[in-house]
């Protein structure tokens, strides 16, 4: 290598310009949507191609630097958080849609695309790319491959993984993998693909992405139903599961609806107030369709699962019962909320929620609690808010033991401590609820094989 410093050599391998060291750019780019961590990178490289994500990788191997990659920075479990001189790679200049293959319904991706760009690329060729969720407008395709973005559509489509048909990824060592091609059916040994999604840039950077597309849906139509407890929900899931194909079944608590209101922006979607409200989506493809919708909704009214409810009759009423639900981690991010993404199988969802309830409750009875989530896949948001009284740090203390008593009733049920946030740094020293010793030990190995000098994203997933 050269005598110049490693920073200066650093600004070689990019174009000019492309290396940040201010004081703003290091705390922008240093941290994601957690606030655990105080940002403390030695600097932001803005890599264009591939190759220069590889000299990048190559320089920090040579000079034993820690390498964070950055995407959208809208994670919650510290994923994408420089906190101890690593340098962050930020993938904003690698946006760019490169091809587009009608026949195969595939679309090839730059890491630094925005997910609402390609569901509007999609959109555009009169297709489909149906993984989303509340931060698409700034969220990167090549943070949700790193943790295998849910969202509010996986009842129907799946996560991330489900829709990567091929991968480019620079290893930990520089190397360029080319990852299964774009090939629906490829029987030729280990699928190293899938290794990558949900590694959290441990493994390496993914630097293109070929991404599968749907056809688009018809008449999305919304339905939200309040009911008079959290034990309703679920046979109003299974009543309305049997009648149609959902493409999401969301909930939310009065809390979170409170917290939506008090924005001024978005209407109550009926004059009553219930405890819980339930959203789901469907296609509404004829008036066959609606009619069993309507007559679901009856049939829970008479059960007494349903107290009120309303269905979309318009895109816009359409979007304005979304945002009930999409807007709720924005609204209470004010309140520098604890924030736990867990999941259990569907089944065990009531049982689950009571008893992390009760914990919670009963031991932090001034906390105002919020729960909220994607439950027609198990998957809860425990949303605990900081009293305006209690310091940061001394909040975050507390709910360090909160953690532990949540994370055991996980492993009780057989959940996982990350449904779809990913492991970070926030869920590392917890990781051995989810996972058994000789899961995080192979997990480890393999991360020796793609990154044997441990550059890439250190400190996230395992310490």
């Amino acid at each position: 290598m050269t005598d110049l410093l490693p920073i200066e050599e650093l600004k070689t391998l990019v174009e000019p310009g492309k290396v940040l060291t201010d004081a703003a750019s290091l705390e922008t780019y240093g941290k994601d949507w957690t606030k655990q961590y105080a940002p403390a990178p030695s600097a932001i490289v803005f890599p264009k191609t591939i190759e220069q994500v590889q000299a990048i990788v190559r320089w920090a191997n040579a000079h034993r630097i820690a390498l964070v990659p950055s995407g959208g920075r809208t994670g919650l479990s510290a994923g994408a958080v420089a906190a101890n001189g690593e340098v962050v790679v930020s993938f904003d200049y690698m946006n760019q849609i490169l091809d587009f293959d009608q026949s195969n319904r595939t679309v090839v991706c730059q890491p630094g695309v925005v997910t609402a760009a390609l569901q509007q690329f999609a959109e555009d060729q009169g297709l489909y790319y149906p993984v989303d969720f509340a931060s698409a407008g700034s969220s990167q395709i090549g943070g949700n491959i790193g943790t295998n973005a849910g969202g509010i559509k996986v009842i129907r489509y799946g996560l991330t993984r489900n829709w990567v048909a091929g991968l480019k990824v620079v290893t930990g060592s520089g190397e360029l993998l080319e990852l299964n091609k774009d090939l629906i059916k490829n029987a030729t040994g280990y699928d190293l693909r899938q290794l990558f999604i949900g590694a959290e840039g441990t493994l390496g950077f993914v630097v293109e992405a070929t991404m599968r597309l749907d056809r688009a849906p018809r008449n999305l139509t919304a339905m939200v139903l309040g009911t008079p407890d959290f034990d309703s929900i679920m046979p109003v899931l299974h009543a309305f599961h049997g009648k149609l194909d959902l493409t999401a079944f969301e909930f939310f608590s009065d809390k979170c609806l409170d917290k939506i209101l008090e924005r001024g922006d978005v209407p109550a979607p009926f004059e009553s107030r219930t405890p819980f409200y339930a959203l789901l989506e469907f296609e509404a493809v004829n008036e066959d369709v609606a009619n069993a919708a309507l007559a679901t909704f009856e049939h829970c009214v008479e059960q007494g699962w349903v107290i009120d409810g309303v269905m979309s009759q318009s895109e816009q009423q359409l979007q304005n019962l979304w945002k009930l639900r999409e807007y709720i981690s924005e609204t209470i991010s004010h309140w520098t909320p604890y924030k736990n993404d867990i999941s259990v199988t569907v089944s065990q969802v009531p049982a689950f929620l009571a008893d992390i309830d009760a914990i919670v409750t009963g031991n932090y009875p001034d906390f105002e609690v919020l729960w909220y989530g994607h439950i027609g896949d198990g998957n809860l948001h425990l949303n605990i808010l900081k009293p305006a009284a209690l310091s940061k740090e001394e909040f975050f203390a507390k709910c360090a033991t909160v953690n532990k008593w949540v994370f055991e009733t996980v492993e009780k049920y057989n959940g996982s401590i990350s449904a779809e946030h990913g492991v970070g740094m926030t869920k590392r020293d917890y990781l051995e609820y989810s996972r058994s010793p000789a899961e995080i030990a192979y997990m480890k190995a393999l991360k020796a094989v793609f990154d044997p000098n441990g550059i890439m994203n250190p400190g996230k997933i395992f310490a």
